[in-house]
């Protein structure tokens, strides 16, 4: 692929050799662990020491990324601007892409996507269960492409959910008919909250 593109890969049940071929596929040079917890009791392959053993056999680099890491929590009494996510947790993600932390983490994934062919790994087979599909939003508002492997021989490209809404570089769910159309239309309270330096952000 041309210019600057970021695959993620969901690791599910797949043998290590049959995950290593996937990566070794599209030339992936570099697996980011997105997980927050990066072990599997019924996967004991994808174990953070196991995995990283098997990568460096692989010739692969190996890091984890925990400011894109999952499981997220907005506090009860703070309102979501992100109220088109149903599920919870998406919803709590989608919260915690508005901050100055999630915002370094892609402003790190980018750059290293720009030396190497990066792939970013969570556990969900596919990535519209999974965190990363949000992830990939925010990237796809910034002109990186992301490519989703779904197995040794077929990717997809990724394609921004179709209820996310983009404001310059960053991305939101608002529920529908929200009156809320842009950022400057949000409570100063998030938008200090989303913004800690001032940088157009995500």
């Amino acid at each position: 692929m041309a210019g600057t593109c970021v695959y993620t890969i969901g690791h599910s049940t797949h043998p290590i050799d049959e995950f290593v071929g996937m990566l070794k596929a599209n030339g992936v040079e570099r697996l980011i662990d997105v997980r927050t917890v990066p072990g599997s009791r019924h996967n004991p392959q994808f174990g953070e020491h196991e995995l990283s053993a098997s990568m460096s056999e692989a010739d692969i680099d190996y890091q984890r990324l925990a400011e894109l890491g999952g499981l997220r929590h907005t506090p009860a009494a703070e309102a979501s601007i992100n109220g088109a996510w149903r599920n919870k947790s998406f919803r709590n993600y989608a919260d915690y892409m508005q901050t100055p932390e999630f915002v370094a983490g892609v402003d790190e994934l980018i750059a290293l996507a720009r030396k190497q062919t990066v792939a970013l790994m969570c556990a969900e087979a596919v990535p519209w269960r999974c965190h990363r599909s949000l992830i990939g939003d925010a990237l796809l508002a910034r002109d990186i492409r992301v490519a989703d492997i779904m197995s040794l021989t077929s990717t997809k490209p990724h394609t921004l959910t179709s209820f996310a809404k983009l404001d310059g570089h960053r991305v939101w769910y608002p529920p529908e008919n929200s009156p809320r159309q842009t950022f400057a239309d949000c409570e100063p309270r998030n938008l200090s909250q989303g913004l800690g330096d001032g940088r157009p952000g995500l």
